[in-house]
């Protein structure tokens, strides 16, 4: 049998047990070890994408586990292989596909969201979106690949090179992310954050952090530049302040890297944008470089996975895990699905 949690709408989730599905053609069985939650899963419980996911939905895509059926056809791969997945699914026809930005297909099936997910203890996916994991990888750390990979595309996008200064608007999982990558390539990184707790947890880890309650972002970053302003900054905020503040921040021909998912359209000074000749740069998903790197920067510790995984909750109490992510004490919450023994 296969245990699921499925989103019901209405902020439930209901935990049921169906037969396995065996993989067809093409496809492999994962014994899922852990899923992460991450900020969209909190807005499909929020209700926020119920005119896009079908319900009763298993949704998730941060994922860890390991082979344990392979259909007719997939070679390459073994049972027992540790992997993780890209969960993108593109048509291979759009202009974005032609143009090669598949990961911006047209008509992009996000696995997960569009499709079912990675909440379940055994999850049938097509062979060509697996990833391969190191042996030695922790299969909890491994969970944090794809979100990393994220944090790799948004940094490889902004072309941030070693020396430069970056600020990240917002501490959540991914600023977090986006930060220690910046940091592996050799930026000076400020982390700009209210919230006490997550500038405690981006010290922590080994970000400059500020208050931008209690300080001056841009007096900090002239200090810190010698005048100049700061040559990327990524908005992970989604607030309309993050991104005013952004525009201030940088310095001539400097670039802003739209992270956030913002709901409503947001002001932006087009005359600071004119005279400074910046750059408004927007980041969506990942390639499969991406996950490359991802997978290194996880396994060589300079992303510390350890330090940013707050809490392991059972499937069967997939709700207890959002809860405990909502309340704003938790960085990442993995759900161990049990594919791990």
């Amino acid at each position: 049998m296969n245990r699921r949690a499925r989103y019901a709408g209405d902020r439930t989730f209901t935990v049921d047990d169906v037969e396995l599905d065996a993989p067809a053609a093409g496809q492999v069985r994962i014994d899922v070890a852990y899923t992460g939650i991450c900020g969209t899963d909190l807005h499909i419980l929020h209700g926020a994408m119920d005119h896009r996911v079908r319900m009763p939905a298993v949704i998730g895509h941060e994922m860890s586990g390991r082979i344990a059926e392979l259909g007719a056809g997939v070679t390459g791969w073994a049972v027992g292989d540790p992997v993780t997945v890209m969960p993108l699914d593109w048509c291979g026809d759009c202009p974005a596909c032609a143009a090669g930005h598949t990961h911006i297909c047209h008509r992009l099936n996000f696995i997960g969201i569009d499709t079912a997910g990675a909440m379940q203890q055994s999850w049938t996916v097509p062979a060509d979106i697996l990833v391969r994991l190191p042996d030695d990888l922790p299969l909890t750390q491994a969970a944090l690949i794809e979100p990393t990979a994220v944090a790799v595309h948004d940094v490889r996008r902004s072309r941030l090179t070693a020396g430069e200064h970056a600020v990240v608007i917002g501490a959540g999982p991914v600023g977090l992310l986006i930060g220690k990558v910046a940091q592996a390539a050799g930026a000076q990184v400020t982390i700009l954050e209210l919230d006490p707790h997550r500038r405690a947890v981006a010290a922590g880890v080994g970000l400059r952090t500020l208050d931008p309650g209690t300080a001056d972002p841009s007096a900090d970053v002239q200090k810190q530049t010698g005048g100049a302003g700061a040559a990327v900054v990524f908005e992970v905020s989604g607030s309309p302040a993050g991104v005013r503040l952004a525009t201030d921040l940088l310095a001539v021909r400097g670039r802003l890297v739209v992270v956030a998912i913002h709901p409503a359209p947001r002001e932006v000074d087009l005359h600071r944008v004119f005279w400074r000749e910046l750059e408004l740069v927007g980041v969506r998903v990942y390639q499969r470089e991406d996950y490359d790197e991802a997978v290194r920067l996880v396994r060589s510790g300079q992303v510390p996975a350890d330090a940013l995984i707050s809490r392991v909750v059972p499937l069967d109490r997939v709700a207890d895990a959002f809860t405990a992510l909502e309340t704003g004490g938790d960085v990442k919450v993995l759900i161990d699905c049990g594919g791990e023994g």
